[in-house]
């Protein structure tokens, strides 16, 4: 219960409070079908080729599925088209889950990303409890997860293949910045209030998201960071990979550059126009501190954008430790920091 509440706040700081307006969630027909139209915020000169969209428009589904009662708030599933076509028809589909609020808006919006396993369920906690406290949330399903996952394969975000890696992070950003065009059309959300959430794998993607699409202003880091090759050079996870890379001729210099447009240290400096919050674990074994440190130090040294919480990747956000440090630590930040 300790950790809902402090959810809460953190979803309510993230996008500011809720206003009135005449929106009417609960009115929603149970189908809904229609056309959404992308035209970008700016000229996206600070926007790498590979993640700039041009005007477009694109189909969407929102279909209703049960009401909340306990979150006073409505279930939907949306559905819409990748920008990016792949092999696999099913990854072609973009899926998400929006929580609702009850009552009228227009609603703060919040995009929430998952970790790299698990069965989802931090995800859809997360959106339940900022519907909860009337800020909509809307739980994107990233490339080749969940429902994209094809039948009989173990086809991932992350994989082996480092190529397919960088192309299943670009699909994913494009991805998040057409559920941003979404969200803005959307008469019970106030298109000024829109956010993006993410942990561990998922905060590297909001972070990278929140860099490439103005729209989302409000940008919060759970467990992840930037300048990912320092950060995992010699780490246990990753040493071995590197150490056989430099065996065979290769450079540290050469991975950096290979990766830089999936590494949101890369156009850090776009988020300085967002409201940002980077929480990091001090003895984190997946996520080194030192990659949300370098992602802080290139965006802000307002000392409210930053906080290392004594713990490690799962002990920080579970468990006894975050009840009796971690989420205490995070209220007393949020009580301390207006949003602004």
């Amino acid at each position: 219960m300790y950790r809902t509440v402090c959810l809460a706040v953190l979803g309510s700081v993230l996008v500011g409070p809720a206003a009135g307006g005449a929106a009417e969630g609960a009115n929603t027909p149970a189908l809904m079908r229609g056309s959404v139209t992308f035209r970008p915020l700016d000229d996206q000169k600070d926007v790498p080729e590979c993640y700039r969209l041009h005007p477009h428009d694109f189909d969407s589904e929102l279909e209703q599925v049960r009401p909340l009662p306990l979150c006073k708030a409505t279930l939907y599933k949306l559905r819409f088209p990748s920008p990016v076509v792949t092999e696999h028809p099913e990854n072609n589909t973009v899926h998400a889950e929006y929580y609702l609020p009850e009552g009228k808006g227009p609603f703060p919006g919040v995009i929430v990303l998952d970790i790299t396993g698990g069965d989802q369920s931090l995800s859809r906690t997360i959106s339940m409890v900022l519907a909860q406290n009337r800020i909509a949330g809307l739980f994107v399903q990233m490339a080749y997860y969940g429902p994209r996952r094809p039948p009989g394969t173990r086809m991932r975000l992350m994989t082996p293949n480092l190529r397919q890696t960088l192309a299943n992070v670009r699909q994913t950003v494009l991805d998040l910045r057409r559920a941003a065009a979404w969200m803005e059309s959307r008469p019970e959300l106030d298109a000024k209030r829109l956010g993006i959430l993410g942990t561990s794998l998922g905060s590297f993607m909001s972070a990278l998201a929140g860099e490439m699409e103005p729209r989302l202003g409000r940008v919060c880091v759970l467990l992840g960071g930037g300048g990912l090759v320092d950060a995992y050079w010699d780490h246990p996870l990753a040493k071995t990979v590197f150490k056989t890379f430099e065996v065979f001729g290769g450079r540290k210099e050469m991975i950096q550059k290979y990766i830089a447009p999936a590494d949101p240290i890369t156009c850090a400096a776009n988020l300085k126009e967002r409201k940002l919050l980077i929480i990091a674990a001090s003895r984190d074994e997946i996520v080194p501190p030192a990659s949300a440190k370098a992602l802080v130090d290139r965006v802000s040294s307002d000392d409210r954008t930053f906080m290392e919480l004594s713990g490690g990747h799962i002990s920080v956000i579970a468990g006894r430790r975050a009840r009796q440090e971690a989420w205490p630590a995070i209220l007393k930040w949020l009580e301390e920091h207006d949003g602004d």
